[in-house]
């Protein structure tokens, strides 16, 4: 072969070469940044305290439908390789450790271990956490939100004008949260993807309080779902779409019940429903994880 035409293959194999070997090398990463497409996404599943009712009927659930008296109360800790989001807060972290306590009439509430204590356990501290978001701000969904001033809270535009704004103690005890008032902050009117990959995404499902929100996690073992925060207590509100009677928008809440569950449908998720005493009793807790 002419020793030019033997140059010119050469180059091009070598070419060929190069490139084979920059599709199989890893990503390189900045300084500063993660890597985001193979990195593990996990969740944690906390016992954040239950509840017992002496009377249900408020759910629109005769006390003759069901047996079930008790609701499980989790937070959770999503681990994303862009930071650590804590959705949900458990009951108030004055209940723990104090056995039963009794805030009103035909109300029970137990929690034995405070989640910071929980957290502690993981090696972790609230100033670890770098997002916190709830699925509304019932006392029993925030009860350690004011641990966490630091970390940027997730909100919907209605439930924060409502908790944060107008301080509506009708439907929220503000004490508890409030120690998030001059948090950073990211107002959301909507469906908010967290971080950016559709791993981690925020579902407005307003209804049960102004700015309700659901999450849905796209696991890559354990598969897609959803955490349901207060769309349904009891797995007979799902199957018969009962309404709470203080839910501050039945309509509303009707509607978003429909969304979740074409949701569920299309994403072929899996829907935990939060208050479920049932799954969680099924459930690996912390430090145990999903992913």
């Amino acid at each position: 072969m002419h020793p030019i035409l033997d140059l010119q293959r050469n180059a091009v194999l070598l070419t060929v070469l190069a490139l084979v070997l920059l599709s199989a090398a890893p990503a390189q990463v900045s300084a500063g940044e993660k890597p985001v497409a193979d990195a593990a996404l996990k969740l944690y599943v906390f016992d954040c305290g239950r509840i017992h009712f002496d009377d249900i009927s408020a759910f629109d659930i005769g006390d003759d439908e069901t047996e079930i008296r008790d609701l499980f109360v989790p937070c959770y800790l999503i681990e994303h390789p862009s930071g650590r989001m804590l959705f949900d807060a458990g009951l108030p972290v004055a209940a723990a450790g104090q056995g039963e306590v009794t805030p009103e009439p035909g109300m029970h509430l137990h929690y034995a271990v405070a989640l910071a204590d929980q957290l502690a356990a993981l090696g972790l501290t609230p100033a670890d956490i770098d997002l916190v978001a709830f699925s509304h701000l019932h006392f029993d969904h925030v009860g350690s939100a004011n641990l966490f001033p630091e970390a940027t809270l997730l909100i919907q535009a209605a439930e924060y004008q409502a908790g944060f704004i107008d301080r509506d103690s009708t439907i929220f005890e503000p004490d508890l949260y409030l120690g998030l008032a001059e948090a950073p902050r990211r107002i959301l009117s909507g469906d908010h993807d967290v971080f950016g990959d559709g791993r981690v995404q925020l579902i407005a499902a307003p209804g049960h309080t102004p700015g309700h929100q659901v999450l849905l996690l796209r696991l890559p073992e354990t598969g897609n779902l959803v955490l349901s925060g207060d769309l349904y207590h009891f797995r007979i509100s799902r199957e018969q779409r009962r309404v709470p009677a203080f839910n501050t928008d039945r309509a509303a809440s009707l509607a978003s019940m429909q969304k979740v569950e074409d949701l569920l449908k299309r994403e072929g998720a899996t829907l935990w429903i939060e208050h479920d005493q049932a799954l969680a009793d099924t459930l690996e807790l912390a430090p145990a994880y999903y992913r």
